[in-house]
């Protein structure tokens, strides 16, 4: 009982998510779905709460040592719930009763949401990658849900086949690693290398391999070539949740296995790291500033705050792993509350994506035209917003573990970004008359404001008082009890890490 206490969230979603397929199995062809979508909200609003309960549970390890329940893994259970619950508001206000499958893809968002909360909490790669593997099949099929679409399949295929090469170097990773310290525990291969008489040809190689297979998973550049078809080809409520929702897991296996497996391989695999933030953030940014259409853009931009959040994971200290998951949390709540709107205003159909088609919608609806520039003045880091301090928290913990060319770069890099968010504000509120003639925007249904009200409140309250949430990131740093000793120095351009 006590190990089950330990999956307690993992449990209700997936009871909630038998449920919900055994009720569409019974409902008639004619009946409508969206009760069932209902039926998952109260399944991920169980799952928050027990995510909550177990704040007050101590750390520990069940089932023979496989899965650790300690502030860390709360932490991001807490925060993959509450993105699934503002993603199937989303999706309730997206879809009609007719749409086809509608009680597969609530289902499907659940069982997603039970793997990514089961990477965050994995102690052994075996583990890992079977969460990963759950976590990964359901979204590929959410990306190719629209099948009458041309764009969805092909985004689909797209994505299950580089992700299948991305997972089978992860997997390989895994078994090099095996093969250099003879276990796949977390905190055994940190005893083992603590040893020193590990093969450090097998480890550093099996290291590099993950870093590839979650690289693609984060969307970190060069393994983000998937990012913009898919984005533009999938249902925007879906993309809001496999915007956030799978980066967030993948970014805490990360941290896990950098900081928990890996420690003492730190002047290794900082420079690795160093160098895809940069890539990242400026690809990322560079990429956007040529699109006209608004989800690419933004699939653009998810590239450019991978970076932004790898900047905390070189910090090598508690405040960069606090800075790494409070960057998770702002980032999530801003981009699927801009997903929110794109999916309200361009249609569960994606009518309208177009930069253009936003003129004047301050206008023709203040409400959606003002929360969208909200959240987009988030993504650029202004002050009292959740963006600001995610940014600032990353790049002051680089700072002062000495990565100064990084936050430079990241800076310049924000100062590119704010260009292309505020051709999109200022599409915002441009003059109507001058506005292309568009499609009539429909009135804002009740889950569409639930998920707008609780995105842009969190966006809101970590801008102004975020020292809750960074206290509980704070929180979760401290399971990691070798991360207080950074680098004197930034590992910088090629020369200085050639010569170390």
């Amino acid at each position: 009982m006590n190990d089950a206490l330990r999956i307690l969230p993992e449990i209700i979603l997936t009871l909630a998510g038998i449920l919900v397929m055994v009720a569409d199995a019974l409902m008639g062809k004619s009946s409508s779905r969206k009760p069932l979508g209902w039926l998952a909200v109260l399944g991920t609003l169980a799952a928050l709460a027990a995510s909550f309960w177990q704040y007050q549970l101590p750390a520990g390890t069940a089932y023979y040592g496989v899965v650790q329940t300690d502030a860390f893994s709360v932490f991001f259970h807490v925060l993959i719930a509450g993105i699934v619950l503002a993603s199937l508001l989303i999706v309730l206000d997206a879809v009609t009763p007719q749409t086809e499958g509608l009680g597969e893809l609530f289902a499907l968002m659940l069982f997603g949401a039970v793997g990514m909360m089961l990477m965050s909490s994995a102690v052994e790669l075996l583990l890992v990658f079977v969460a990963l593997e759950i976590s990964s099949i359901s979204t590929y099929i959410m990306a190719g849900y629209r099948r009458k679409s041309a764009k969805g399949p092909e985004s689909a295929l797209k994505y299950f086949l580089l992700g299948s090469f991305a997972t089978s170097f992860f997997l390989y990773g895994i078994a090099l690693v095996f093969g250099a310290t003879g276990t796949t525990r977390i905190d055994a291969i940190a005893a083992k290398i603590a040893e020193s008489n590990t093969p450090a040809s097998l480890l550093y190689v099996g290291l590099a391999m993950i870093v590839i297979g979650l690289g693609f998973k984060v969307s970190a550049a060069p393994f983000h070539v998937w990012t913009p078809d898919v984005y533009e080809g999938a249902p925007s409520p879906v993309v809001a949740l496999m915007s956030t929702a799978p980066k967030a897991a993948a970014f805490a296996v990360l941290l896990r296995i950098v900081y928990g497996a890996m420690p003492q391989l730190r002047a290794d695999w900082v420079p690795i790291l160093w160098w895809l933030a940069v890539i990242s953030m400026t690809v990322g940014n560079l990429g956007a500033l040529r699109q006209r259409n608004v989800k690419r853009m933004l699939a653009y931009s998810s590239i450019a705050h991978a970076g932004y959040l790898l900047v905390a994971f070189t910090a090598l200290s508690a405040e960069g792993v606090a800075a790494a998951s409070f960057y998770a949390v702002s980032y999530a709540a801003m981009n699927v509350g801009i997903f929110a709107i794109v999916s309200h205003v361009g249609g569960y159909d994606d009518q309208l994506t177009l930069i253009d088609d936003y003129r004047g919608l301050a206008y023709r609806s203040p409400l959606l035209g003002g929360a969208m520039a909200f959240f987009l003045i988030s993504l650029i880091g202004i002050p009292f917003t959740g963006g600001f301090f995610g940014k600032f928290y990353a790049f002051a913990a680089a700072l002062h573990s000495g990565m100064v060319w990084l936050t430079i770069i990241g800076l310049i890099n924000s100062g590119i970004a704010a260009f292309y968010y505020l051709r999109v504000v200022a599409a915002l509120y441009s003059n109507p008359a001058e506005a292309a003639p568009v499609l009539a925007i429909p009135k804002p249904s009740l889950p569409l404001l639930l998920a707008i009200l609780i995105t842009a409140a969190a966006t809101l309250i970590l801008g102004i008082v975020p020292g809750s949430v960074l206290s509980a990131a704070r929180g979760a740093a401290g399971v990691f009890t070798s991360v207080s000793n950074p680098l004197p120095t930034d590992p910088g351009p090629p020369a200085t890490t050639a010569s170390r």
